[in-house]
């Protein structure tokens, strides 16, 4: 019943959304363990799985939070991920948080690793228009000048920045791109394409995997992957 009433509250927002004229996006956060351990917003999949169960999927997006992302045993980029390719990557936080830490800290982001993997999947979703960044964070326990409040958004704002550059660099130089290519590759082959289309039962894949013999394990190239990566920062 609570997840009937909950989507009623939803419903009843898209119905006033539409009554007054207002254009803008309505947007869910997914943030778990706050307030209650058991959440229908955990992450961006559980979220959209529930926004899909009530048909709601077309109404709403999500406003993805760095620091939720490590409150839920993900990255950032994960949760930005399956919201993009979910069509819901609605607007970002701009924050992180300690991952050592077991709560919400809301910290400036300052990771330009980190920068960068949001913006590539920013660019990957050809913006994030009519949303966009916000900083939902705060300063350090031990900040306590009035410079810092200044400090904190110029550095979280030069560390978004310098993310939409790496991502640039790294997306428009192609070798991160084509390394991923290259790994998914026989998907591509006539096999690959009759499995994606649903073309192919598994009799007929052990027929395949018997004619073809034991495979050749290919590497994943995981280190240069990570160098290509860190060369852009």
């Amino acid at each position: 019943r609570e997840l009937d009433h909950l989507a009623r509250f939803f419903e009843a927002a898209v119905a006033y959304k539409k009554k007054i004229g207002f254009k803008g996006t309505l947007l869910i956060e997914p943030k778990p363990q706050e307030p209650t351990k058991h959440q229908y917003d955990w992450d961006a999949a559980t979220a959209a799985n529930f926004l899909r169960k009530y048909g709601l999927i077309d109404e709403f997006k999500l406003n993805i939070e760095c620091n939720h992302a490590t409150l839920s045993g993900h990255t950032c980029h994960h949760e930005l991920e399956t919201a993009r390719i979910n069509g819901l990557l609605g607007n970002i936080d701009a924050n992180t948080g300690d991952a050592q830490t077991g709560w919400d800290t809301d910290q400036f982001l300052t990771d330009v690793g980190e920068a960068t993997m949001v913006m590539m999947s920013v660019i990957k979703n050809g913006g994030i228009a009519p949303g966009g960044f916000n900083f939902d964070a705060k300063l350090r326990r031990e900040s306590t000048d009035v410079e810092d409040l200044f400090i904190a958004h110029i550095s979280g704002m030069d560390t978004m920045a310098r993310g939409l550059r790496n991502a640039v660099k790294i997306l428009e130089e192609g070798s991160l791109s084509e390394l991923v290519r290259k790994r998914y590759a026989t998907w591509d082959s006539e096999l690959g394409k009759q499995i994606e289309e649903g073309k192919a039962d598994f009799e007929y894949l052990e027929k395949k995997a018997k004619e073809f013999g034991e495979p050749k394990v290919s590497s994943a190239k995981q280190e240069l992957a990570e160098m290509i990566f860190q060369s852009a920062m």
